[in-house]
């Protein structure tokens, strides 16, 4: 067992200092919660009781509590739909669940269904003002189900972008209760993505028509199963492995390979092992501080999605543990890059998976002292399960060590041959704000630009800019008015095409935006997440046409070069009347409008429900 590395002992104990009173607290409300009465089926009044058990058919007497024995009774929040590819195999699920509980001596019913909205489809339209407030959405979706309150454990069907850190938020909520993650597995490879992206830019140049693009990303996506890049919805499975939440080795199983059942029925027949015995892992207890710099470090050694770097600080928030973008970025300097998949690579996840997967680099991180060996999980053995292979042998279910060497070290490497020695995100400070980069991505001759600013007001401005034919220069676009506050801090990521043409021409192209560019941004420079935002006053809302702007990810800057005085002089842009009215209405986003009033900063976690 290696000793942990001093630099993550640091961030993990000022972690802990800084969250020692709200932790507390939260751990004292889940223990009311797991001792109140109204937890207990046999305590709650005779007719609550009949409501909850009156579909359960042949599990009636047992979710009435009438058998000698009580038997645990398991809560789904399922998150299926079947416009999600990778949701749609969960539409069997329930039924491999009940029966899989009631083989285990227990029971099990659907406690709640959540929203699951693709943002594949969402993107650079109207509905993708939606996609970052859903996550809150499908928080209260969940805490709705299980507020029913009959259950002694619950499983969380989620894999998608806001859906596993909703259904975490939720679950955290209900802290008491011992919880798994039951993941669906990724679709074959289709189409590869470098060829997918080149004829992206091919049809954003208008060298090719729709009908081609419309082939090219049906190639890609092509079947059920998670999208094979590793954006948001993988990021969520690697680090729902690193924190301990899955049955080990589930993330990126098939969905149509025989171990997928093998694993849910195994997360059943886990699920009920942890209810009943003596000294339960409720998941507020399992998600401490711990673990959660567990799933920050997995998280920059595999450069995964710019978009958990708002969604761990709420999930952290839910469990009472208070982080920010600078234990990331204190994190980042001594966490290797292990992983090279695309966009970061030309690699898919099912890639990933064989030529070593999570397993391989949770094991290099453990060995490496960048991950807490001492942390509980779902899994009985603890985290060093989480370093094996799931495979059937003789009709059964079991782990088996993986070889010493990588599969393909194009794809992963140990820690003593990382792809770098620091992880894949940066956090740039300067007299503009606090913004994030991903660096992983990004070749290290351009981590430094300094040019001159264009301002856009949306992604439609600067899409219009590029089909006249304004955009051939040096140059750093400024897209403000994109934060949570704005309009729900959509993905800006149908600007990466246009961009990465201007930049494949020889010049200098960056963006800074106070929006998000997703988990599948591509290689041009992008400072995003920008905190404060320009409706909440920030001073991205100062900048200026023409403005020099210095981008350094090398050090981690990112500045207006204006005279001090000047800057200081200057009054930030606000939105237009009718730029808000624009934002605020149509596709539902007038039921939003709480949501933007309340939400907080981007590096605060766009929490709407603290307030």
């Amino acid at each position: 067992m290696a000793q942990l590395h001093d630099r993550i002992a640091e961030v993990q104990e000022r972690i802990r200092q800084r969250s020692a009173a709200s932790r507390t607290a939260y751990l004292d409300e889940i223990m009311m919660m797991r001792q109140s009465p109204d937890s207990n089926r046999r305590q709650i009044s005779c007719s609550n009781m009949a409501h909850a058990a009156a579909g359960a058919g042949l599990d009636q007497a047992n979710v009435l509590g009438m058998a000698d024995e009580l038997k645990p009774n398991i809560g789904i929040i399922t998150a299926y739909n079947d416009m999600l590819s990778a949701h749609q195999p969960y539409e069997a699920y329930p039924q491999i669940i009940r029966a899989a509980a009631r083989a285990g001596g227990a029971t099990a019913q659907v406690a709640g269904g959540v929203p699951a909205m693709c943002d594949g489809v969402t993107q650079g339209e109207p509905g993708m003002e939606l996609s970052l407030f859903s996550r809150d959405n499908i928080a209260m979706g969940a805490a709705i189900g299980l507020s029913h309150d009959v259950f002694d454990g619950a499983l969380m069907l989620g894999i998608c972008d806001k859906i596993v850190p909703g259904l975490l938020i939720g679950a955290l909520h209900f802290g008491h209760l011992p919880t798994i993650f039951v993941p669906a597995g990724p679709m074959s490879t289709g189409i590869d993505n470098t060829s997918k992206s080149k004829v992206r830019e091919k049809y954003a140049q208008g060298q090719v028509g729709r009908d081609e693009l419309l082939k090219s990303e049906s190639s890609a996506y092509h079947g059920e199963g998670t999208c094979t890049f590793y954006g948001t919805a993988n990021s969520n499975q690697m680090l729902m492995e690193a924190m301990g939440l899955h049955i080990p080795g589930s993330a990126f199983i098939h969905p149509h390979d025989g171990t997928r059942k093998a694993l849910t029925e195994e997360a059943v027949k886990q699920l009920v092992t942890n209810i009943n015995q003596e000294q339960i892992q409720p998941i507020g207890e399992l998600v401490n501080e711990k673990v959660i710099i567990n799933a920050m470090a997995a998280l920059l050694a595999t450069g995964g999605s710019t978009n958990h770097l708002i969604h761990w600080v709420a999930i952290a928030h839910a469990a009472g543990i208070i982080i920010d973008w600078s234990d990331f970025h204190d994190l980042a300097k001594v966490v290797p890059l292990l992983a090279s998949v695309y966009p970061n690579g030309k690699a898919d996840v099912n890639e990933f998976q064989k030529a070593g997967g999570p397993a391989f680099v949770i094991r290099e991180l453990l060995n490496s002292g960048c991950m807490h060996s001492d942390v509980l999980t779902v899994a009985s053995e603890g985290i060093y399960e989480y370093t094996k292979l799931p495979t059937i042998k003789k009709e059964k279910l079991s782990w088996t060590d993986l070889p010493d060497e990588s599969g393909d070290e194009s794809i992963v490497r140990k820690a003593e041959n990382p792809f770098s020695e620091s992880g894949g995100l940066r956090l740039l400070k300067g007299n503009i704000g606090r913004s994030v980069m991903k660096i992983s991505a990004v070749p290290e001759d351009r981590h430094l630009i300094e040019a001159a600013a264009m301002i856009f007001s949306s992604q439609e401005e600067l899409l219009n800019a590029f089909n006249d034919g304004k955009l051939d220069r040096d140059f750093i676009a400024v897209v403000r008015f994109q934060g949570p506050k704005s309009n729900g801090m959509p993905e800006l990521h149908k600007l990466t095409p246009p961009l990465s043409i201007i930049q494949n021409k020889g010049y200098k192209v960056a963006i800074v935006t106070d929006g998000r560019m997703s988990g599948a941004s591509g290689k041009v420079p992008a400072a995003i997440h920008m905190s404060p935002e320009a409706s909440a006053g920030g001073a991205i809302g100062k900048i200026q046409e023409g403005d020099m702007i210095r981008l350094n990810a090398t050090v981690g800057t990112l500045n207006v070069m204006v005279d001090e005085d000047v800057w200081n002089q200057r009054t930030a842009e606000i939105m237009t009347k009718e730029q808000k009215l624009s934002n605020r209405h149509g596709i539902g986003r007038e039921l939003f409008g709480n949501m933007r009033k309340n939400v907080l900063s981007a590096e605060e976690g766009a929490i709407t429900w603290m307030n």
